[in-house]
């Protein structure tokens, strides 16, 4: 790394927007300048949470910034989506201190991704470069690893060939065909499973609700306001503690325009239920859900279905919709690969957790054959 600059920020801020964005790109929002401040500046990922940013920027010999990546010291492994648990209690059980470690991420976002984020011009090589600063820095700061989760593939090679520790993981995502509307989708899928899906929609539309998809500006305060609620409840219901505060939704549409979508169900001229999408530039990604009261199919029809109509209409090439849910796929959301790799500093630890991703790469992959098997699409004749 000679000649190389390496530095940490203890806030988003600390780095021009501009300047970040540049290495980031268009493409992915949660990797954005904005989306980032939303999350520190809400008070959602902050040392208080157990989340102290130290966001790393890499200037080249002549002291060009050139790369960044969104960085922290985290004292626990909650809100990543890529579990380290058991490693963290094997290697305090052997009297060693897994925290503080370094989490190169997209807080409380299971969204694939790049990570390591260069300027379209970088040099040759940065990339590996900003993987070996992760690797400084975790000596430096006597960290007992770094990881760096749902990055991209190619992320996922280049560091792998550097030494990295490999992961993969699975996720169903919707992938657009070219289809005219929602009617061409379902003529891909089998007789059975349109039929499902037909009376699924049919129902959940026959319950008097109203169903509005609102962006960027025109979210109101008071339409945040229902919207916290509905996430509360889906949190209350599967985790117990909400990760994300009251005033991120609002920070959200304020610095992310358009990009923020909001597909909301109203009964009775009130909201019952809310979906929230953020839109990059060929992908439409589902976040957070929620909604007070019970209604047949409402979750699929607003999570899954209107985001394959939207993704319809604005001529996308796929809806990802979150992590986990094996019940997706008989929705058209088929099984997709996750990656993640891992630098863990001690030997002992490093070995172990080495020959636990060998079998579960198999394992993922193994599943990944067999959840192709539950393919809802039409098998064409040859």
């Amino acid at each position: 790394m000679s000649g190389w600059t390496v530095s940490l920020h203890d806030r988003i801020a600390a780095i021009p927007a501009a300047e970040w964005d540049a290495c980031a790109g268009e493409g992915n929002p949660f990797v954005s300048h904005a989306f980032l401040s939303a999350v520190e500046d809400s008070g959602s990922a902050t040392p208080s949470t157990g989340w102290l940013p130290r966001h790393v920027a890499l200037n080249d010999e002549s002291g060009r910034l050139v790369a960044v990546a969104p960085a922290y010291l985290k004292a626990h492994s909650y809100g990543e989506y890529v579990f380290d648990h058991g490693w963290a209690r094997a290697f305090e059980a052997a009297g060693g201190n897994y925290y503080p470690k370094l989490q190169v991420a997209v807080p409380f976002s299971p969204v694939p991704g790049p990570r390591l984020l260069l300027k379209p011009d970088a040099p040759s090589g940065t990339l590996s470069v900003l993987g070996q600063a992760l690797v400084q820095v975790c000596g430096e700061m006597d960290l007992s690893s770094a990881h760096v989760t749902f990055c991209t593939e190619a992320e996922y090679e280049r560091l792998g060939q550097d030494g990295w520790l490999q992961r993969l993981g699975l996720q169903y995502h919707w992938h657009n065909r070219g289809y005219q509307d929602f009617e061409g989708f379902l003529e891909a899928l089998s007789s059975r499973k349109r039929k499902a899906i037909r009376r699924e929609r049919r129902d959940a539309n026959a319950c008097g609700l109203v169903f509005r998809t609102v962006r960027g500006s025109e979210i109101t305060e008071a339409l945040w306001d229902a919207f916290f609620v509905f996430y509360q409840s889906t949190v209350d219901k599967k985790w117990g503690s909400a990760y994300l505060t009251r005033s991120f939704f609002s920070l959200l549409s304020e610095r992310l325009g358009d990009r923020v979508v909001l597909m909301i169900a109203e009964h009775e001229g009130k909201p019952v239920a809310g979906a929230l999408n953020l839109l990059g530039a060929d992908t439409l990604y589902g976040r957070n859900w929620g909604c007070v009261g019970e209604w047949p199919f409402l979750h699929f029809e607003l999570c899954y279905y209107r985001a394959i109509d939207f993704a319809i209409e604005n001529g996308l090439s796929r809806v990802e919709a979150g992590a986990q849910g094996e019940h997706k796929i008989q929705r058209g959301y088929v099984p997709s690969l996750t990656y993640s790799v891992h630098h863990i500093q001690h030997t002992g630890l490093r070995h172990a957790v080495s020959e636990f991703l060998e079998v579960e790469r198999a394992g993922m992959l193994s599943e990944m054959i067999a959840l192709g098997e539950l393919s809802p699409y039409r098998v064409e004749k040859t």
